[in-house]
């Protein structure tokens, strides 16, 4: 598995780059092949260390951000929480990576996920930029609103992140 370390506002020593390798080994490889890549951010803000690691495969993301005041306590929450989203999801994971899993999953403990779906909702989609988006989300106390981009015509979402930003998404065909 490649391996990216990136830090931003702050500096990531040798000590932590080691050990962030040997974690990574020790504790994802078994999941994954060698064409997998790893990124590993690391930012601080008021004494507070985000890590963010996601791991990219050809055919799935897994993605986890965690907050503490030491960079290895939420770097190694944040391995935690993928091998969590692993198992939550193993029998959907098994059929995608099929080509990119290097271990049987027997030796994984199945957590059984249903997933129910209690509503359908169908709506309009008005032409609108990304700040009447904001605003209209903000006015119906929704963390999300989907609209139709009114300079490029592409589905767009906005939504309210953790950090009380706005972030929005877009179609990609990459």
């Amino acid at each position: 598995m490649r391996i990216n370390i990136t830090a931003k506002k702050m500096q990531v020593n040798q000590a932590f780059t080691e050990y962030a390798e040997k974690k990574v080994a020790a504790k994802l490889d078994r999941f994954f092949s060698e064409d997998a890549e790893c990124k590993i951010t690391l930012s601080e803000q008021k004494n507070v260390i985000t890590a963010e690691v996601t791991v990219k495969t050809p055919s799935l993301l897994f993605r986890a951000e965690q907050k503490a005041v030491d960079k290895n306590d939420a770097f190694d929450a944040c391995i935690d929480r993928i091998i969590r989203q692993i198992r939550k999801n193993k029998t959907k994971v098994e059929k995608q990576l099929k080509n990119t899993i290097k271990v049987d999953f027997d030796d994984v403990v199945e957590e059984q996920v249903d997933f129910e779906v209690v509503k359908h909702k169908k709506f309009r989609l008005r032409p609108m930029n990304v700040d009447e988006a904001i605003l209209q989300m903000n006015m119906l106390g929704h963390s999300f609103f989907m609209f139709k981009n009114a300079e490029n015509g592409e589905i767009n979402v906005v939504y309210r992140r953790d950090d009380g930003n706005y972030a929005v998404l877009e179609p990609s065909e990459d």
